[in-house]
């Protein structure tokens, strides 16, 4: 019977656990994206997982969406993973970087001047990103030519070239919370008639392109997926999702990607919909705790469980789980503050 304390092949890697970091946005990049010793320290904190998956990563100037988050696309942001990276295998651990572009979720005062936000159709998100200028009004985005979508399929590729420069043991593709590549799945979000919209086949091409792209740089075996369908979050319908991820996660089996990772939202099962559809790695995430994934494992429902939260308070998440102990709980205030508070301050067990 498989459990989350196991080794778990990924590639080339040996997973010592099937106990996954979720990638998690914490806020604490410098305001070019450069990653900061803080982040070093946060992320060798919490090295004894399995495998970490870095918070998301902007591939381009034009993808930021939030402040203080982290980009892979210039030397210097190169450089400052580089000690991120360093400082996760000086514990022993291993890490992949979370890589998007969020699309419709930018507002202008992130992006370069004179930059709009884009998406696959002119619809905006209602509601306000909240930033460090304060709330701002999501805007109307502008629907991207067809022309356009290749270069920016690209620049996943070089981002993902970059991920390896800097350090990193593999590359996820971020395909899900309402960003770009999700934006294309989402039939209420995209209303394209070319060939990037209307059918399933159409709507799930950017994601493959985007995916061909990481491929290209740096193998199947060391790429990885993300999906999260229906979730509550960026006006996310999916109102075909029984269609659209069964789809896509047979593309992804034909193309040997090393791990699917879904994660559950509401009513809607993503891990029973796609585990038979996928026939890779699967790690499974969004609310589980020891005992519900230690039994999905054990059921052979996935072959690494996918933890968040727990993680944010307890940088020893494995040693609590595989001794008993006490968890601790996080402060939901600081999860995206300035500092070191709530951050790097959660003492071992």
């Amino acid at each position: 019977m498989t459990t989350l304390f196991d080794t778990l092949q990924l590639g080339a890697l040996t997973l010592p656990n099937r106990i996954v970091m979720a990638p998690m946005t914490r806020s604490r990049a410098d305001d070019d994206g450069v990653p900061t010793d803080l982040m070093a320290t946060y992320y060798a904190q919490r090295a004894s997982a399995g495998l970490q998956i870095s918070e998301a990563i902007y591939v381009s100037a034009n993808a930021k969406g939030y402040s203080r988050t982290p980009g892979l696309h210039t030397a210097a942001q190169i450089a400052g993973w580089r000690k991120v990276t360093d400082a996760v295998h000086a514990k022993g651990g291993r890490i992949f970087a979370q890589l998007f572009h969020t699309g419709r979720v930018a507002v202008p005062p992130l992006l370069p001047a004179g930059v709009e936000p884009v998406a696959p159709s002119a619809i905006a998100i209602k509601g306000k990103n909240y930033t460090d200028l304060g709330p701002i009004d999501y805007v109307v985005p502008r629907a991207l030519e067809a022309s356009e979508i290749p270069a920016i399929a690209a620049e996943f590729g070089a981002a993902a070239r970059n991920a390896l420069e800097a350090g990193f043991d593999g590359v996820e593709l971020h395909a899900a919370s309402g960003y770009l590549v999700h934006q294309f799945l989402d039939a209420s979000i995209n209303h394209r008639t070319d060939s990037y919209g209307g059918s399933v086949a159409n709507r799930v091409r950017f994601a493959l392109e985007a995916l061909d792209a990481i491929i290209g740089a740096v193998g199947a075996a060391r790429t990885g997926v993300k999906i999260s369908p229906r979730i509550k979050f960026n006006d996310v319908a999916d109102p075909d999702a029984e269609e659209v991820y069964p789809h896509l996660a047979r593309e992804l089996s034909a193309r040997g990607v090393a791990y699917l990772h879904g994660a559950k939202q509401g009513a809607y099962n993503v891990h029973e919909a796609v585990r038979s559809h996928f026939q890779g790695h699967y790690f499974a995430g969004a609310g589980l705790d020891q005992a519900s994934g230690s039994a999905m494992l054990a059921s052979g429902g996935a072959e690494g469980i996918v933890y968040g939260k727990l993680f944010i308070s307890n940088p020893d998440l494995p040693r609590r789980f595989r001794d008993g102990l006490p968890l601790a709980d996080d402060d939901t205030k600081t999860h995206y503050a300035k500092g070191a508070q709530g951050y790097v301050d959660y003492p071992e067990a």
